[in-house]
């Protein structure tokens, strides 16, 4: 699966050699991760970023890329567990952040499209959920209207409206990027995996084949890699889907997105020749899907639906993190003073907030003022407490999984491999086995993610093991691919399997 704005050719970035030293080391080469570095460059700072695979592997590149600041129903969210106030900087910083990018884009030749965001009904249930977020973001600012048809090809019940938001093809944006950290004198490296941190300043980065030195680290890897500050517990991993497709006739202009589930997000990319429909959502828990293929098809019969003659061009997947309390953690990694920072749950709104979040952090790092607005989105602020109920939820959750999962009965190893594009898990002498298919060629792998213990699953849209804990992924040779594991699944020889 590749998404609309990975196809293409990528440039190549140099591995990070070790040995050497920074100021600052950047770890993730997605918008959070480059525009942190540019500004750190900007200013001065000895800033390198290093990426595990190429720019744009990660969210990023597989993002539906609205700048919006109508969410979904996501501030009615918010305002359920927050105060007012705490509403209205989680809409500053989206709004510093949005302005920010859209001049850049203005200044660098990178383009995009002004366009209405809408979130639409089309149950009685939604129609009350649009209401709630028409008062929310009425509440926080935002010049909203309150519609009693969203005006798309498909009945509705409501929507709420505002106008003025973009949307662009977020590659553009982070190639441009990629480049004008190095012209300020940072670099971008691709292809070197940090596996660790270690020290307390400087910080000593583990790479395969040693290790790099900073002053201060920023983690832009969606979750954070390392376990200090125990964000994975305080994370939910979300996967979510998308297909382009070639649409015969009128296709809708604004960025729509249902506040009914099964969720449905529509917006137009531009292509030569034309314009595609985007279309996403059947979102669930990553690792615990029994078939992603499945939401992968789910998106395409929906589409051809309401779309007929509609053909699919592309299809890929995203993982994000939502917090406990909805709302997302920027700042330092643990709540004592340290150069360790990080910042995550963006609950797939990453694309202003990123950059909203790369400013206070680049702002902190640079000895200036934190915006006021950055407070309440600090990881462990006094009084952050709201989503204590979810945590403790969420975590009994993830436990009860782990031990179900030792537990579930396996069908025990045996000569008959998986077809092409399948995989399971076996149990062989009380181990559980992930064994997998592609490209004609059969790999055993432990089935044990490297991170906390919990058993992989099949992923059969995307071909890759996936730890429904905490999010891990891992492709069908085992290598990491996301998430908070930084090891490989270890490959099983002859030798394991006759031990």
């Amino acid at each position: 699966m590749r998404s609309l704005w990975l196809d293409r050719p990528l440039p190549v970035h140099p591995p990070l050699a070790p040995g050497r030293s920074f100021d600052v080391v950047v770890v993730g080469a997605g918008l959070t991760g480059l525009t942190t570095a540019l500004l750190l460059a900007r200013g001065g700072v000895a800033v390198a970023v290093v990426e595990a695979r190429h720019v744009g592997a990660g969210t990023t590149g597989n993002s539906t890329a609205k700048f919006s600041l109508l969410q979904g129903t996501k501030l009615s969210r918010i305002a359920r567990r927050h105060t007012a106030e705490t509403v209205r900087s989680y809409v500053k910083a989206n709004l510093e952040g949005q302005l920010w990018l859209l001049r850049y884009c203005e200044d660098h030749g990178v383009p995009f499209e002004r366009r209405a965001a809408l979130t639409y009904s089309v149950t009685d249930k939604g129609r009350e959920d649009v209401h709630s977020e028409f008062e929310a973001a009425s509440a926080a600012g935002l010049p909203v209207e309150l519609l009693d048809d969203a005006g798309l090809p498909f009945p509705t019940s409501g929507a709420v409206r505002l106008a003025d938001q973009a949307q662009l093809d977020p590659m553009d944006v982070l190639l441009t990027m990629a480049v004008d950290v190095v012209a300020h004198g940072g670099e971008v490296f691709a292809g070197s995996r940090v596996r660790r941190v270690s020290g307390h300043g400087p910080y000593h980065l583990h790479l395969d084949d040693g290790e790099v030195t900073a002053d201060r680290v920023v983690l832009a890897t969606g979750v954070p890699i390392l376990d200090r500050g125990g964000f994975f517990a305080r994370l939910k991993p979300l996967r979510s889907y998308g297909i382009a497709l070639d649409v015969p006739g009128e296709i809708p202009q604004e960025m729509a997105l249902s506040a009914d589930w099964p969720r449905r997000s529509l917006r137009t990319a531009p292509v030569v020749g034309g314009v595609r429909l985007l279309v996403g959502g059947a979102g669930h828990r990553t690792g615990r899907a029994e078939s992603p293929a499945a939401s992968v098809a789910e998106l395409t019969t929906w589409a051809g639906q309401h779309f007929p003659g509609a053909s699919v061009t592309h299809s890929w997947s995203a993982q994000d993190y939502r917090c406990d309390d909805d709302l997302p953690a920027i700042g330092p990694l643990l709540p004592v003073p340290g150069g360790l920072l990080a910042a995550t749950g963006y609950d797939k709104w990453g694309m202003a907030m990123a950059v909203g979040a790369s400013l206070t952090m680049s702002a902190g790092l640079l000895g200036g003022d934190i915006p006021e607005w950055a407070y309440p989105l600090r990881p462990f602020r006094p009084g952050r407490v709201t989503g204590v109920d979810r945590l403790v939820r969420n975590n009994a959750t993830v436990a009860a999984r782990l031990v179900a999962d030792w537990a579930k009965p396996r069908v025990h190893s045996s000569d008959v491999v998986p077809p092409e594009g399948a995989g399971r898990v076996e149990l062989d002498a009380q181990r559980p086995v992930a064994v997998s298919t592609v490209d004609g060629r059969t790999t055993r792998l432990s089935g044990v993610c490297t991170h906390l213990g919990g058993i992989v699953t099949w992923n059969d849209a995307e071909r890759s093991w996936d730890c429904p804990l905490h999010g891990s992924r891992f492709d069908a040779d085992g290598e990491v691919l996301e998430g908070p594991a930084t090891c490989a699944l270890h490959r099983l020889t002859p030798e394991d399997d006759a031990g």
